[in-house]
């Protein structure tokens, strides 16, 4: 029996790992959109991918300098934790294909850094935020409610 419980987490752990994992990537994503938002401005981002040669950097700059900031923070405080996290998921799909691939997998140039945000926001998408989030205190709301 105590074997078991150093390979199996009790919900209450799950639930902690949950959260650490969606608040770290949310800060992490937050941070970079901040940057783009912040320091290099909607201009300095747009010529930035227009120099990558992503397609419409008008629009994909900053909308991308968008989603990376406010979809950071729906993860960091669990607000629309799942949608958040499948346009982030997306937006490193498009990073990878259009950016990285090109520079192999390891950094500075490769993709290793891109697919690791993206599999943690998929992984976020596909099992939620997790009880300890605004999204989990809704859930937990309507339940309690539904049981009248």
């Amino acid at each position: 029996m105590a074997i078991r419980s150093h390979i199996t987490a009790s919900p209450s752990h799950q639930q902690l790992g949950i959260a650490i994992i969606r608040i770290v990537v949310g800060l992490v994503f937050t941070v970079h959109g901040a940057q783009k938002l912040f320091v290099y401005g909607f201009a300095g981002v747009t010529g930035a991918f227009a120099q990558m040669g992503i397609p419409l950097p008008g629009l994909a700059g900053p909308l991308v300098a968008l989603v990376e900031f406010f979809g950071g923070l729906a993860l960091i405080i669990g607000l629309l934790s799942r949608l958040a996290a499948l346009g982030l998921a997306i937006e490193m799909l498009g990073a990878i294909l259009l950016v990285h691939l090109a520079g192999g997998f390891f950094l500075p140039a490769g993709y290793e850094f891109a697919l690791t945000l993206c599999v943690a926001s998929l992984g976020l998408a596909l099992a939620g935020p997790g009880a300890l989030s605004i999204d989990g205190a809704i859930a937990s709301r309507g339940a309690g409610r539904g049981a009248l």
